[in-house]
């Protein structure tokens, strides 16, 4: 229990007891003015009414206070709770969105890399080719200029026709 409640439960007590051990003198009949008229009552009793319903009004208003607090409560919560789902559905949609983005890329990427290795094999192709008709016209150039010594040490009497060169 709150030390608030135990305070008041406490003063509570305090004033029944007061108001038990004095109760012939809350009882005693006293005249009263009510301004335009008199009346003759207990001026300890309607003290005492008046302070009960003093403590029943304010009790109310606190009642009411806090009811309506808890009610504002209650209505945040739940425009909290929407504006979250908002914001998760928000990120989802980012995140979908990202994905999706990543995805293109990702596709744009192996399609881009793909074409470049059919383009660098092609080019590979090509230079095999070039380098093979090189390396013929290289050969057949040795062959020929192998073939024109052989022919100069053949009319020198150098070598014998048709016999291996050394």
């Amino acid at each position: 229990m709150p030390l608030r409640t135990v305070m008041l439960l406490l003063l509570a007590l305090v004033l029944a007891v007061f108001v038990a051990l004095n109760w012939t003198a809350f009882m005693t009949p006293t005249v009263l003015s009510l301004l335009v008229t008199s009346v003759q009552a207990p001026l300890g009793l309607v003290m005492l009414v008046i302070t009960g319903l003093l403590a029943a009004l304010f009790l109310g208003y606190a009642l009411y206070l806090q009811g309506s607090v808890l009610l504002e409560t209650r209505r945040m919560t739940r425009d909290l709770q929407s504006q979250r789902q908002l914001a998760d559905q928000a990120e989802a949609s980012r995140f979908t969105e990202l994905r999706g983005t990543l995805e293109t890329r990702l596709d744009q990427l192996a399609t881009t890399l793909a074409d470049d290795r059919t383009r660098h094999a092609a080019e590979m192709v090509r230079f095999s080719d070039e380098l093979k008709l090189a390396l013929d016209h290289a050969a057949n150039g040795l062959a020929a200029q192998v073939g024109e010594l052989e022919d100069r040490m053949v009319r020198q009497g150098i070598a014998s026709p048709g016999a291996p060169a050394r």
